[in-house]
């Protein structure tokens, strides 16, 4: 990879990284940058071009971090603003790029913002959400967490409103109706690409806005503003990359890399690949892939996929017919306590069974495809889960 080279993502190897979990500098217990800093000659010797760190902001930490508290701190657990710039120095010292986490669709209601809305009607903060007296609004969106939210809408007894939220009730989406939200959130990346980060994966980036009538997904305007989020990166901070992480068939993900004129993301995930590779070992058929990469549109030459096996989340069956799911399931998660949400809250050697051979032509598999592939964390060492902790926290 040429790390002076705009493209250098199309020939990345990318690592992702939760810091809570990788290695403990003060024998806390709790990972931190300066430990992380300490294992860059480790990742380096792995191959890897670029680390994606996960969400390092203040948190309640109810979704391992994407309920974010304070978009321009850092967790205490994880040290600070200075840990985090000596991190990206040490990286960079050694060839490797940094992308950090940018949560554009939602804070946890513990964030000030959403407390002063909630607080006070008049405050400026109140449009920074979406609000309404009507919970049957929006009623075309589906529910995303299925397996523990039973709407859109919450209650809130202080600002006796329904506060709109596309993921936990703890999560209240931000109203991106509002222009002075975009400043907000452009200044958020100033903040950090500053301090020499190289890029943002941008979370859940399909549901920024909402309309009557609609899924509220995909929408005119929620594209709108990743074209100006890209000519905001692209003026000021020339040569730093945007990823999108949009759950999405692949001829809606293709819409997220914008146009020659109107770009937005540099790469995409190409997520109903990565359980396509499943299907096609357990079967031992090429077929699945196939079929969806012959359903992936071309794109621009200077964008790219990213392919992934596993990663923080649970392994996704929303981009599969259901028999595709309910085989799925039958095959990968014998156990229901291995179910979560539409998925599989697995890691990588133990949906291969602990074989060795199994993981290597898997990855040999996903390493062949078009685009740039994510390694999850320990997924080099086949690390093991823990069907018995909450949620997606067994394979994080």
């Amino acid at each position: 990879m040429d790390h002076n080279d705009a493209r250098w993502f199309q020939d990345a190897v990318f690592y992702e990284v939760p810091v809570r979990s990788y290695f403990d500098s003060n024998g806390d217990g709790k990972g931190d940058f300066r430990g992380l800093a300490q294992k860059l000659d480790y990742i380096r010797d792995l191959g890897v071009d670029c680390v994606w760190v996960l969400p390092m902001y203040p948190s309640p930490n109810l979704d391992d971090g994407y309920d974010i508290a304070d978009f321009l701190s850092i967790h205490p657990d994880y040290g600070n603003v200075n840990d985090f710039i000596n991190f990206i120095d040490a990286a960079h010292a050694r060839g490797l790029k940094v992308v950090a986490d940018l949560v554009l669709n939602h804070t946890s209601d513990q964030h000030a913002w959403f407390q002063e809305a909630r607080s006070d009607p008049n405050s400026p903060k109140r449009d920074y959400y979406v609000w309404s007296d009507d919970p049957t609004k929006y009623s075309g969106a589906r529910i995303i967490f299925i397996d523990t939210e039973g709407s859109n809408w919450t209650f809130d007894p202080v600002a006796n409103q329904y506060f709109w939220h596309r993921f936990f009730y703890h999560q209240p989406d931000l109203n991106y109706d509002n222009e002075r939200l975009h400043e907000e959130m452009l200044d958020v990346a100033r903040f950090w690409l500053n301090f020499g980060l190289d890029g943002f994966r941008c979370d859940a980036v399909p549901y920024l806005y909402e309309r009557e009538g609609t899924n509220c997904e995909n929408l005119p305007e929620t594209h709108q503003f990743l074209q100006k989020l890209r000519k905001m990166v692209d003026t000021e901070f020339p040569g730093k990359i945007l990823l999108a992480e949009a759950n999405q068939w692949p001829e809606d993900v293709v819409e997220y890399f914008g146009t020659e004129e109107d770009p937005e993301f540099q790469m995409g995930f190409h997520f109903p690949v990565m359980p396509r590779l499943y299907m096609a070992m357990s079967r031992q058929d090429r077929a699945p892939i196939v079929d969806i990469l012959r359903r992936t549109p071309a794109i621009r030459p200077d964008c790219q996929w990213g392919t992934f096996l596993r990663n923080h989340d649970e392994l996704t069956l929303e981009m599969v017919t259901l028999d595709e799911r309910d085989y799925m399931w039958n095959v990968y998660a014998p156990n229901p306590r291995m179910k979560s949400n539409l998925g599989i809250r697995r890691r990588l050697a133990t949906l291969m069974d602990n074989n060795r051979a199994a993981i290597e032509l898997i990855n040999a598999l996903m390493l062949s495809l078009p685009g740039s592939p994510c390694i999850y964390y320990g997924d080099e060492i086949g690390m093991g889960d823990n069907i018995w902790l909450r949620d997606r926290n067994g394979v994080r």
